[in-house]
């Protein structure tokens, strides 16, 4: 949706009036964005589809309209076809809670990689490449859900060795996440003075 948003933007003076209104009715799907923002998955579903989905339909019958309105070559009708043409990427939020109305955190998280490309050309081997690339992914997580990638490193490194192969999931970062709030409710609770 940003991509989408952003060809509008920078063909706004070639038809404001579009423009203004393509860019409006993105601003208020972003608007619900924000009212999920703390939502659980499915909360968030339930919200897109009772209010992203119509604001969609509404949006796509406007680029139709539009489209018919306009010359093939003209910027704003470019940046219609480009909506059209990834409309079914761009509807994908509103069938899936889990995932964002945008790429904006994935594409802030690949520019990372493409700044550390060339310490990246020390890595020795292609073993050491691999393991550069787990340990950058597993850092983007970390940053991703707030967590101190170092805390978790070391918990993880330190209790790697001891851990059964059918319980490693439970170090994805998001999971360890849940244990580590629940251990530190459990610890408040041990050390709060009686009531």
């Amino acid at each position: 949706m940003a991509h989408l948003r952003r060809k509008f933007v920078d063909v706004e003076k070639a038809a404001p009036e579009i423009a203004r209104q393509a860019i409006e009715m993105m601003r208020a799907l972003y608007a619900v964005e924000k009212l999920t923002k703390d939502a659980s998955v499915e909360e968030r579903l339930k919200l897109r589809q009772q209010q992203s989905v119509p604001m969609l339909a509404e949006l796509r019958d406007n680029l139709l309209t539009w489209k018919e309105q306009l010359l093939p070559k003209h910027p704003i009708a470019e940046a219609i076809n480009y909506a059209l043409s990834q409309w079914a990427e761009l509807n994908m939020f509103c069938f899936d809670g889990a995932v964002p109305i945008d790429n904006n955190i994935s594409e802030r998280e690949m520019k990372r990689v493409v700044l550390n490309r060339k310490n990246s050309l020390f890595v020795g081997n292609p073993r050491g490449g691999k393991t550069a690339a787990i340990l950058a992914s597993l850092t983007s997580t970390c940053r991703r859900h707030d967590i101190d990638p170092q805390l978790y490193l070391t918990q993880l490194l330190t209790s790697l060795p001891a851990t059964p192969h059918g319980d490693l999931s439970a170090w994805l970062p998001d999971r360890w996440k849940l244990v580590q709030k629940a251990r530190l409710a459990r610890l408040q609770g041990i050390t709060s003075p009686a009531s």
